[in-house]
């Protein structure tokens, strides 16, 4: 396998320099070691590729290899460094333990990238790269899916407005115009609409006037409308907006509101769909509101599930690029990890397995902590993909763990506290019941549990070695020191062989937190109680929706909570491991065509706001060279 050896300098130097410090191989020798050939991708310049989902049906016959999902412990505002691992690792077995190795990875957001959070390709040696075009446009995966996801939106209000200033008979005339030779005929869209229409009908003039109705008047209530318009940019200002204000619009005035890019429920289709045939089927499928008879209203009802699958026909392809030491990179589909299921996506996963093969490693990120993002990622991504991880890895750091043990209030853009930065192994005994109950819960899905410590200079021995032997007391398979972000893969080694037995050694098959034919409030209920939660209190709202969902028949899909990252609990400030309070869920709606229900609990927000000095005071472009500068 390619790789290039590093020349790492202390004291770490910013991200940004760091990768520009490293001239990237030619995307096709990433290809060529991992037996691509140029009919197996597109080229997107010279450092990256769109695989081809062809590469799957070649490969479909051979041996999976090893799957690693990288979690974490309920994480500070600052991050405890899952990507960094994640790629750190993965430098570790292909450049240092000679293993093949598929590193797959979410596409990050130009919001956070321009907002507080910064980009996601990793940090210090152990980097994704270019991650200039990792953290920004890419291969416009995300700006197929603002197209698309407007494009339902404009359709839904404008087929309000027609449904509203036309008759039957009109409505049906310009729905299915006549062809060249004047014929009226249904096409393939039309026929999905007679099929949920239970109308066997083959032939426009066959219909009665009732069957007309039917077809032509998706009667949408405004109230229900649950699909907004988004963009790839924090913009608090579009949280509430009000559509239908023109002169032509007239009585059509409502309340809506922007989400950010990642929050759309095509983003998530993208990230949960298993072949192109499958993405027709979940776009279709998604839901946008109800009629005013209280029927499901999808895409396809509105025509528009072929359009949608056009607009995302390259986009289900998975970017290939590489790490700073030479090792692959799959990145696909970035779906939020609070709000949607937080994993990239199923076809990256499936094709790299196949591309490492036996003895190889796939190793992939759930976003936050796992209760958030492995659980996510058991319960609903390795249902719909099929696979099963043979090893889980939490992230934990000393600053975190103290954080949860009792330590002040972590806060991004503020000094640490000194009780961060000075030995305090009580504090950090304390915090370990948060990594306790993280191992525990990820080793009932069946899987070894491996947990990387990543270390930050003010860490003490004695302070590690009071979070390992909470580790393995708790059933950890191993605990390691990784220094990756120091050092690149050569300090994720010990990780890396740590994760080599696990993988090896891993026997139990995969068992979920629920089954699926129980109903959605006692899936919610199992998933709180893992929280720690003694009870559920639902809203008013939320027992309405659940009832809705179930008379539709929906009541049979997975459960995706919307719940802060900062704690087990709904309360952000409740550290450690909370017990015993109520989960209150404040309303639950759907992403049908994704495949999964999503419960609020408390308020969570789909578009963020830019605070007071946003990332996008240090970016920059150096002129003379084309450079980026300062992003992170």
């Amino acid at each position: 396998m390619s790789s290039r050896k590093l020349e790492v300098v202390s004291p770490v130097p910013a991200d940004i320099d760091i990768a520009n410090s490293v001239i990237p191989l030619h995307i096709a020798e990433i290809a060529k070691d991992l037996n691509l050939n140029p009919d197996h991708y597109d080229l997107y310049g010279k450092y990256k590729a769109k695989v081809l989902l062809s590469v799957f049906d070649e490969l479909k016959e051979r041996e999976d290899g090893y799957y690693v999902v990288v979690g974490g412990i309920t994480p500070t505002p600052l991050g405890e460094g899952k990507s960094t691992t994640t790629v750190g690792l993965c430098q570790a077995l292909g450049a240092f333990l000679d293993k093949k190795v598929v590193t797959t990875l979410r596409q990050p957001s130009q919001g956070p990238t321009f907002g507080i959070k910064g980009g996601a390709a990793g940090g210090g040696y152990s980097q994704v790269i270019p991650m200039d075009e990792f953290n920004l446009h890419l291969t416009g995966d995300i700006h197929a899916i603002t197209a698309s996801n407007n494009l339902l939106a404009a359709a839904i209000d404008t087929r309000i407005f027609h449904e509203n200033t036309q008759t039957d008979k009109a409505l049906f005339s310009r729905l299915c115009p006549p062809n060249k030779e004047g014929v009226r005929t249904f096409n393939d869209i039309m026929f999905r609409r007679l099929k949920k229409l239970n109308i066997t009908k083959t032939k426009p003039e066959d219909l009665t006037p009732e069957e007309v109705n039917k077809f032509a008047r998706l009667d949408i209530d405004p109230d229900s409308i649950t699909w907004r318009r988004v963009m790839d940019v924090n913009d608090r200002f579009l949280r509430k907006i009000t559509v239908g204000q023109g002169p032509d619009e007239k009585g059509m005035v409502r309340e809506t509101a922007f989400d950010i890019s990642v929050a759309s429920e095509i983003m998530a289709v993208l990230a949960l769909t298993t072949s192109l045939s499958d993405m027709r089927e979940r776009l279709g499928k998604m839901v946008i509101g109800n009629s005013k008879s209280g029927d499901p209203v999808t895409a396809d009802d509105l025509g528009l599930g072929g359009a949608l699958t056009v607009l995302m026909k390259d986009a289900i392809n998975p970017t290939l690029m590489q790490t700073l030491e030479g090792t692959p990179v799959l990145v696909h589909a970035g779906p939020f990890a609070n709000i949607a299921h937080g994993n990239s996506s199923i076809v990256a996963d499936k094709i790299a397995l196949k591309l490492v093969g036996p003895g190889g490693y796939v190793v992939t990120e759930a976003g936050f902590g796992s209760d958030i993002g492995t659980e996510k990622f058991m319960n609903i991504k390795c249902r719909y993909s099929g696979l099963k991880p043979q090893c889980a890895i939490i992230v934990a750091t000393i600053r975190a763990l103290k954080m949860h043990g009792g330590g002040p209030l972590v806060t991004a853009g503020k000094p640490l506290d000194k009780a961060y930065v000075n030995e305090n192994v009580g504090l950090v005994e304390a915090g370990c019941v948060n990594l306790i109950r993280h191992i525990e819960n990820t080793k009932a899905y069946g899987v070894n549990v491996v947990v990387a410590v990543n270390k930050f200079s003010t860490d003490t021995d004695a302070e590690i070695a009071a979070v390992k032997n909470a580790a393995i007391g708790a059933g950890a398979f191993d605990a390691v020191l990784c220094t990756h972000h120091a050092h690149g893969g050569k300090g994720a080694i010990e990780l890396g062989i740590a994760v080599q037995k696990a993988c090896e050694s891993a026997t139990q098959p995969l068992r979920f937190l629920y089954p699926l034919d129980i109903s959605i409030k006692e899936k919610i209920e199992a998933i709180a109680r893992s929280y720690g939660a003694s009870g559920v209190e639902y809203s008013e709202q939320a027992e309405k929706q659940i009832e809705m969902y179930s008379k539709q028949g929906f009541s049979g899909l997975p459960i995706c909570m919307a719940k802060t990252q900062y704690s087990f609990s709904d309360n952000a400030s409740a550290k450690g491991a909370p017990t015993g309070f109520v989960l209150p869920i404040r309303d639950v709606r759907g992403s049908i065509g994704a495949g999964f229900i999503y419960p609020l609990v408390g308020t969570m927000s789909t578009m963020p706001g830019l605070p007071t000095r946003p990332c996008f005071y240090d970016i920059d472009l150096d002129t003379e060279t084309g450079r980026v500068k300062g992003l992170s």
